[in-house]
Order: C-alpha cells, then structure tokens, then sequence
C-alpha cells in the first residue's frame, strides 16, 4: 500500500492537473458539452471570471483557461480537505479531487464516498465512485447513453480503477 498523509499537506499534482485538464477537453467558446447541460469553456469552466454564469459563445484563451481552473481547483481542494479527516495517498487525492471539479464541493462533501472514507473504508470509497456516472437521469454506464454521456463511464471507471489500485 502506498504511504498515506494527512490531507492538508497534500496538494494536487502535476499528473493529476494534466489528468482533469484532458478529462475536461479544451474548447476557446462556450458550448454546451451534452445534452441539458450547462455551457462551459476552456476546461470545464462554468462561470465568468466574475462569477456569473457562462452564456454560449464567451470565448477564452489557453492560459485563461488554465489560470480559471486552477483556481476552481483551489476551491475545490479547500472544500475537499475540509470534509475529508482521514490521510490520503497522493494518487487518492488526485482521484478525489478531479471527482470533485467534476461533480461540485457539496455534493463530494456529501456524499456517502466520503462517508466511507471518513470511517476509514478505503476500498469502500473507491467503490462508491462509480455511482457517479449519471446525468440529467441518464446511467451513463448504458450502452444506449453512449452517445450521450459514455465519457462520463469511463471517466469515472477509470478513477474507480485506479482508486482501487492505490489500494495496494
């Protein structure tokens, strides 16, 4: 098993950035990356630089884009390592923390993942992982939702994998 450390020393790392940046596909303009979601640019940006939410076609640039996630990263990390009590191997963190860029704070805060992983239930936690794979209704894990959300399956596969394997 790799060597756990308590979470506020931790912070994500290089291959962890890379990692939710590829998640999250680039694009300079607004779009609406599936059905009945909302718009976001650069890598999964919702919001403006102010705050306010996205409309379709706000534009960006590589290296705004980038300076806007790690901020949201940031936010996300802050609010991961407020709910989270237990210590965690980098490579957890780094899963942890794209689920939460990808998901929100309050839900990861809430959710039964850290739950288990607060009782100190490692494996449990990885495995709560792939109950995250709907969208607007949609298991995304269906052959038929494919088209729609199938990125969404295996992204969360491949974390709950390779949570899994941090296990050893």
């Amino acid at each position: 098993m790799k060597l756990r450390y308590a979470i506020a020393v931790l912070s994500l790392s290089a291959a962890g950035l890379v990692g939710i940046v590829s998640n999250e596909n680039y694009t300079d303009r607004a779009i609406i990356p599936a059905p009945g979601d909302v718009p976001t640019n650069g890598f999964g940006s919702t919001t403006r630089d102010d705050g306010s939410p996205l409309q379709l076609g706000d534009r960006t640039t590589p290296p705004k884009a980038l300076a806007k996630a790690m901020r949201d990263l940031a936010t996300y990390e802050g609010a991961m390592k407020r709910c989270v009590k237990v210590p965690l191997s980098q490579d957890e963190y780094d899963i942890y923390a794209d689920l939460t860029y990808n998901i929100g704070a309050s839900a990861f805060c809430g959710s039964t993942l850290v739950a288990n992983l607060n009782a100190g239930d490692y494996h449990g936690a990885c495995s709560q992982i792939l109950r995250w794979r709907y969208f607007n209704g949609r298991d995304c894990s269906l052959q038929e939702n494919k088209t729609i959300c199938g990125g969404l399956w295996v992204r969360r596969s491949t974390a709950a994998t390779r949570c899994l394997e941090a296990q050893k």
